[in-house]
């Protein structure tokens, strides 16, 4: 049995949660096939590693890269987390390479099949699971519900997980309740995709994902960053779709670091650093540091 249960929040020292945290962050928006485990794994792989040598503390994945969003495959496929060849495979990845692996994944619970995230230390332990909450009703044939929300800290700072559509919960639910956790920065495994007609130059992508990220990123003063895969959507309500990349940093004062490439080929590792703020607030005094900040002169200053 892993060390940390699924979202339980583990002892730790108060002190790595004091004061801003600086870091390197590799998005790895990583060509993901629909049901080819063996080759999603062995790119990830190749992924992580690539990230630890080029000086990355952390490394976010997209949504299920191992089996492909909406797959069918998930119903055979898919393993245990943690204890199963998709999490062992990554966990060995991490534990080899000395990195933080955050990624989607799709987890097998008895009879049951979740879209899952999780992140994963350098000892290669899971410190925490997420089982996606917002999904879109074309694949609640598929999977199965979430039912809990949580942080983890860590020396990175604290660290929410969220997968792709959970942002987009009604008032942005989910993002502020991981900031009310406490969150320095949300990660989000994320598989964006575009009809095949899509025209990037007359439609642009990705101002859906600016409008839930920034506002929430702003308010909490925390980092919010989603990682989408690349490829073909081979099968699902989504068939010959393409997922295409544009994957999204978003900075504690709301502002956007990058859009990542858009394209179905546009596989490649993109390195941000990230400098945490100090959390402002807390529990209520939230309610008084929006006010303030609403109205600075109120307060005489």
């Amino acid at each position: 049995m892993d060390k940390k249960q699924q979202n339980d929040n583990p002892a730790h020292d108060k002190s790595m949660d004091e004061g801003p945290k600086n870091f390197k962050l590799a998005m790895a928006q990583m060509l993901v096939e629909g049901g080819k485990l063996d080759g999603n794994l062995e790119r990830a792989a190749e992924r992580i590693s690539e990230s630890a040598k080029n000086g990355a503390d952390i490394v976010l994945l997209p949504e299920a890269m191992d089996l492909g969003w909406t797959h069918t495959s998930a119903r055979t496929k898919a393993y245990p987390v943690p204890g199963g060849k998709t999490f062992e495979s990554l966990a060995s990845a991490a534990r080899e390479n000395k990195i933080f692996v955050v990624a989607g994944i799709i987890e097998k619970d008895g009879d049951r099949t979740y879209n899952t995230a999780v992140l994963i230390d350098p000892n290669g332990e899971l410190l925490l699971k997420h089982r996606k909450l917002n999904e879109l009703d074309i694949a609640h044939d598929l999977y199965d519900q979430g039912d809990r929300l949580n942080v983890c800290h860590t020396e990175l700072g604290t660290i929410g997980l969220m997968v792709c559509a959970d942002a987009g919960a009604r008032n942005h639910a989910l993002q502020r309740a991981l900031g009310y956790m406490g969150a320095d920065i949300i990660l989000s495994p994320s598989a964006w995709a575009v009809p095949p007609d899509h025209n990037n130059s007359t439609d642009p992508y990705g101002e859906t994902w600016k409008d839930n990220y920034q506002p929430v990123a702003e308010e909490f003063e925390m980092w919010i960053v989603g990682v989408s895969n690349v490829g073909l959507v081979s099968e699902g309500p989504w068939k010959n779709w393409y997922c295409i990349g544009c994957s999204l940093a978003i900075d504690a004062e709301g502002k956007e670091v990058l859009q990542a490439p858009y394209g179905r080929a546009a596989d490649t590792i993109i390195y941000i650093n990230v400098q945490t703020h100090r959390r402002p607030a807390r529990g209520t005094e939230w309610r008084d540091y929006w006010k303030e900040k609403s109205n600075p002169d109120s307060t005489g200053g």
